[in-house]
């Protein structure tokens, strides 16, 4: 009766099973795996709200686009970057998850490949099967930083390969793409006449203000770079988000004229979030201001309290929302995870949920308001030690 795309196993994890019952017996959580921005205290602007209380939107107007005043408050944002991007060159979604089914819709027929990189987001997986797409992996090796695997990214590309995804930063590793393996990444896609989908939601959040380059100009290849209120401004509930066309011309004209059909076809963006769009926008400095110094307060803890804990390595990165932990070759990743959750009432995600393929890791979100932060660390680096010790 149903669609093969959905034969999901719908049993739940033994992690997920354990979290459940701890809840049902009102046992207190420490949760490091919260990264939705309205729970976890954060306040923001009351115009976020009082922007919504306008009067045009009792008036409906289709655009398959989205409205030209939100398309243009998208080009104010990267000109703020130094970044040209005409309005043309934008449509507004309701997520980045539907970005991704449009762009699939437009890019991939059944069964053709998509390259994503690993680690990364689960969601992807969900993505694919929905859109019939088959995902390819290329690696992101970890060697006193990431960085791509561009030899092995070389070797993943085939004849049915249409779209290569770019993280940029990565999430969780946290990981920016530039230097040497985007300019290969650029070579290979021309070569293999292959569109880059580059997802810069999490863009914004560098930790140390370094120059990195956004694929939004990008000229060499059909680009479409992915943006959106949910983590540029921390407004997941508003529901949207942003697709930027670029490239050579003819591949730019032929794709938004294919692109602008599926968008009409749904018209998924809300009016209210669209007439409010550019008023969000300016207040995203004080936003992001508040979110980075949640951030690198979170991050700086950690940093302190690895070095007491050989049996742990933070793992460095650039930006985004996470931290990584690998654990000592001991330590037996799922098993320290229940086991934490279980005795210590502290939640983490563990790596092979973002496969990661070679040890034990765990992520933890910098979001997390700090008092419940630190005093999860401290319970986790406890742990370690009790287990390295019965070890």
């Amino acid at each position: 009766m149903f669609s093969s795309r959905t034969q999901w196993k719908f049993n739940t994890n033994k992690i997920s099973e354990l979290l459940e019952s701890l809840k049902q017996h009102d046992v207190d959580v420490i949760d490091l795996t919260v990264s939705n921005p309205t729970q976890c205290g954060l306040l923001f602007p009351g115009k976020i709200l009082s922007s919504l209380g306008q009067g045009e939107n009792s008036f409906y107007e289709p655009s398959a686009q989205g409205l030209l005043k939100a398309r243009e408050a998208v080009c104010r944002y990267y000109d703020e970057k130094g970044l040209d991007v005409h309005p043309d060159q934008v449509f507004l979604t309701a997520s980045s998850s539907e970005s991704y089914s449009l762009l699939f819709r437009l890019l991939l027929d059944p069964d053709e490949h998509c390259l994503f990189p690993q680690p990364s987001y689960p969601l992807f997986d969900f993505l694919i099967q929905l859109n019939d797409v088959n995902k390819d992996c290329y690696a992101l090796k970890y060697d006193k930083g990431w960085e791509i695997d561009v030899d092995q990214l070389s070797s993943r590309f085939g004849a049915r390969t249409r779209a290569c995804v770019l993280v940029n930063p990565n999430n969780p590793t946290g990981t920016y793409v530039g230097g040497q393996a985007l300019k290969a990444i650029i070579r290979l896609c021309r070569e293999q006449q292959t569109a880059i989908i580059s997802d810069e939601v999490f863009f914004d959040y560098s930790w140390n203000k370094e120059n990195h380059q956004s694929l939004v100009a990008h000229q060499e290849n059909l680009t479409f770079v992915l943006g959106g209120v949910s983590k540029a401004l921390a407004l997941p509930q508003m529901k949207l988000s942003w697709v930027v066309v670029g490239g050579p011309k003819n591949l730019v004209k032929e794709a938004s004229q294919r692109l602008e059909i599926i968008c009409d076809t749904y018209l998924s963006v809300n009016t209210p979030a669209q007439n409010a769009l550019s008023a969000w926008l300016m207040a995203r400095a004080d936003i992001q201001a508040r979110i980075l110094e949640r951030i690198k307060l979170n991050r700086t803890r950690l940093e302190k309290q690895i070095f007491s804990n050989p049996a742990c390595e933070l793992l460095q990165a650039q930006g985004g929302w996470y931290a990584v932990l690998r654990l000592s070759e001991e330590i037996v990743e799922e098993d320290f995870v229940l086991e934490l959750l279980k005795e210590d009432q502290v939640s983490v995600h563990p790596g092979y949920f973002y496969d990661f393929n070679e040890g034990g890791h765990v992520v933890l979100s910098l979001l997390t308001p700090p008092a419940c932060f630190q005093e999860g660390i401290g319970r986790i680096f406890k742990r370690v030690a009790a287990v390295r010790t019965r070890g």
